[in-house]
C-alpha cells in the first residue's frame, strides 16, 4: 500500500517516521515545509496537497491539532475518495465529528477508521505506541499491517468513532493523574521526604501508573516538557466532559480539573507545556519540587518490535 500521512508534528512526525524507517511507500504532507523537506531528505515523496495525496494513495493518515483542522483536510480529499480508498484519522477528536466526516467517505465507496494513540510521544518514536481502532472488521484487517508498524498493541474497539470515546476517556484520565501526582509530590515535599525515594516509594506501589513512571521524571528533574501542551489538554478533556454532558452524567472532578487547566494556561500560557501545572503549587508553596538524578527528556528503552492485535477476553 502506498500511504499518505498529513500532519508531521509531535505525535505524526514520529509515527510516520516509524512507517518511513519501516520501508513502507510513504507519501508526506504539512503546512510547514521544513518538516516535510526533512522527511522527503530521509526517502518520502512530498504529497503536495491533501488532495494529491488522496489521489496517489491507498490510504491516507490524518494526524492533526483539532477537529477543524481535520475537517479542513477532508474537504480536500473529498473529492478524490472512491472505492478502495481509506481514511486513518490518528488525531484525537470528537467521535461525533470522526463520524460524520467517514459516514462522507463511506458514502463515496471509501472506508474510515479513527484510530488515536496512547502511550506518550517517546513511545511513538520507536513505535512501541499503543494503538486503537474503530472501523468494521474487514477494513481492520486490511489496515492492520500498517498499525502494527507504527504500535506495539492494537486494539479494534467496534465501529467507527468508538477509538474516539475511549481515547479521551484515556486522556481524561492522564490528566487526573498528573494532577493528584503533583499534589503528592508538593505534599511529601512539605512533610520533609526526600523526592528520589518518594519517587520510588510510589512506583513499586498500588498508586503507581504510567503517567507516574513518566511525568514524574519531568516535572523532578525540572524540563517539564512532555511534548504535550495545556491546549491540548483542554481539547481533550473538554471532549471527555461533552461526551458525559451528551449523556447526562453528572461528573464532579472532571469540571474541577479544567478549572485548574485553565488556571495554568492563563498563568503560563496557552501552550504551556502540561507538565508545568506543578508549578502552581510550588508558587503557592514556595517549595522546589526537583530532585537530582532524573532525565530531562523521555526516551522509550523496550526495543521495537512488530506489533499484534490486542485479543478480547471471552
Amino acid at each position: 500500500m502506498k500511504i499518505g500521512f498529513i500532519g508531521l508534528g509531535n505525535v505524526g512526525g514520529k509515527l510516520s517516521g516509524s512507517l518511513l524507517r519501516n520501508g513502507v511507500d510513504l507519501v508526506v504532507h504539512d503546512l510547514d515545509t521544513d518538516l516535510v523537506a526533512r522527511f522527503v531528505d530521509r526517502g518520502a515523496a512530498a504529497g503536495g496537497s491533501p488532495a494529491q495525496m488522496m489521489a496517489m494513495c491507498d490510504a491516507v493518515i490524518t494526524c492533526l491539532p483539532s477537529p477543524a483542522a481535520s475537517d479542513a483536510v477532508m474537504q480536500e480529499m473529498l473529492p478524490e475518495i472512491g472505492p478502495g480508498k481509506v481514511w486513518m484519522e490518528m488525531s484525537t477528536t470528537d467521535a461525533g465529528e470522526v463520524k460524520r466526516l467517514g459516514d462522507e467517505v463511506i458514502a463515496r465507496g471509501g472506508a474510515a477508521v479513527d484510530c488515536p494513540v496512547s502511550g506518550g510521544c517517546h513511545r511513538a518514536d520507536t513505535g512501541n505506541i499503543s494503538i486503537y481502532a474503530g472501523c468494521d472488521r474487514a477494513t481492520f484487517e486490511r489496515i492492520l499491517p500498517i498499525l502494527t508498524i507504527m504500535g506495539r498493541r492494537v486494539l479494534h474497539t467496534g465501529d467507527l468513532g468508538s477509538a474516539s470515546v475511549l481515547k479521551v476517556m484515556t486522556n481524561y484520565l492522564a490528566t487526573a493523574n498528573l494532577l493528584t501526582l503533583c499534589e503528592a509530590l508538593t505534599v511529601m515535599k512539605a512533610a520533609g521526604l526526600d523526592m528520589g525515594t518518594t519517587y520510588e516509594a510510589i512506583k513499586i506501589s498500588s498508586g503507581t501508573s504510567f503517567v507516574h513512571e513518566t511525568e514524574s521524571q519531568l516535572i523532578l528533574s525540572g524540563s517539564r516538557d512532555v511534548n504535550f501542551t495545556m491546549d491540548l489538554v483542554q481539547k481533550d478533556i473538554g471532549l471527555f466532559q461533552k461526551l458525559a454532558d451528551k449523556h447526562d452524567v453528572p461528573l464532579e472532578i472532571s469540571p474541577l480539573i479544567i478549572e485548574i487547566m485553565s488556571d495554568g494556561q492563563r498563568r503560563y500560557g496557552e501552550r504551556a507545556q502540561s507538565d508545568q501545572i506543578i508549578q502552581r503549587l510550588e508558587e503557592a508553596t514556595g517549595l522546589d519540587i526537583r530532585a537530582p538524578g532524573f532525565p530531562t527528556e523521555l526516551i522509550d528503552d523496550e526495543p521495537e518490535e512488530r506489533g499484534a492485535e490486542v485479543v478480547l477476553r471471552g
